[in-house]
């Protein structure tokens, strides 16, 4: 998710409005290097460099897809096979106004749904051709960071403006958004105060995942909770089900770093999140952070840590391989 906003300062080198920010650009001598990590042998391999197109937020589409690395650029989509050598082909789509960071994949194949400019969240053919609006509610930012394992609801980050802290919301992702605007489709879940961010279903569908400032002594410090689903627990309890709010809130870490954007694989015996310095507000660009990679029954001991220099655009959406064995990031460094 991208923007600025004091407190919940979102990049540094983007220009938020109400109708979108302008896309990030590289600077003088600096590179775009998207990587991809295998965690059974810790090895990292470069697999495109980009000098000329700032590459972010990668997606690893399924075989019936190509396989293929998505990430934005320069407002649009592009497509990378993750090998290295390998040449990026930006997608021509209709009808989709430039789009951020924050995209992530349809789980029943061929589509991909993303934030764009206008606020909105569109959803896109994988091969290019016409995109279809999903959301509608006027005057408010949707940022998708989570889809559902079904396909059929997506979680995004809901803003009026960036004078307020970002809120979980929920929405159909059929186009048109059944409803969606002040009264209709969108749920609000209540996860307690303080900025939220990062949203993103756990595989089995019970939890959603994120980062949040609810426990933060000083401005921008992030930690990573979870959330049972709203509706996955109504159907488990039927009758007998409570509404989700913050007292089910559950601390997955708790770290003097400032942590953002945990990433599930889909097996769901890993994550990755990304670590910034502690102190850090927000998730700026160009710093020097860590991806740190976990087993999921215990978060507090890292099986790798990734040293480099990056931050927005690195790793905002997931990036997992669908073999669970991989994942794909960006790096910035200045040569």
């Amino acid at each position: 998710m991208r923007g600025s906003r004091g407190v919940h300062r979102r990049a540094t080198s983007t220009r938020p409005t109400l109708a979108g920010v302008s896309p990030r650009r590289l600077a003088p001598g600096q590179v775009a290097r998207i990587h991809v990590h295998d965690i059974a042998s810790g090895a990292d391999a470069v697999v495109h460099e980009s000098r000329e197109v700032l590459f972010e937020a990668p997606n690893w589409a399924g075989e019936a897809d190509g396989g293929v690395l998505l990430l934005n650029g320069d407002g649009v989509l592009w497509s990378l096979m993750p090998e290295p050598g390998s040449t990026a082909q930006r997608i021509a789509h209709e009808n989709l106004p430039p789009i951020n960071n924050d995209h992530v994949l349809d789980p029943r194949g061929g589509a991909i749904f993303l934030s764009a400019d206008d606020g909105h969240i569109h959803r896109a053919p994988i091969a290019g051709g016409r995109a279809e609006r999903v959301t509608s509610e006027p005057g408010v930012h949707h940022f998708l960071h989570g889809v559902s394992p079904d396909g059929e609801r997506l979680a995004f980050v809901r803003m009026r403006d960036f004078s307020e802290p970002g809120r979980l919301a929920i929405v159909a992702s059929e186009p048109g958004g059944r409803g969606d605007g002040a009264g209709g489709g969108t749920t609000i879940v209540d996860t307690g105060p303080g900025h939220l961010d990062g949203p993103e279903w756990s595989p089995d569908g019970a939890w959603i995942s994120f980062n949040s400032e609810r426990w933060a002594r000083r401005p921008g410090h992030a930690q990573l909770a979870r959330i049972p689903d709203p509706l996955a627990r109504a159907n488990a309890a039927g009758d007998e089900a409570h509404p989700v709010g913050p007292d089910d809130v559950e601390r997955l870490l708790a770290t003097d770093t400032v942590d953002w954007f945990p990433h599930l694989a889909p097996d769901g015996r890993h994550a990755v999140y990304l670590e910034f310095p502690p102190g850090t507000t927000g998730h700026p660009a160009d710093l020097e952070v860590t991806l740190v990679v976990v087993d999921t029954a215990d978060w507090s001991t890292p099986l790798a840590r990734i040293p480099l220099p990056g931050g927005q655009g690195t790793i905002n959406v997931p990036s997992w391989a669908p073999d669970s064995g991989r994942f794909a990031y960006v790096s910035y460094p200045c040569a």
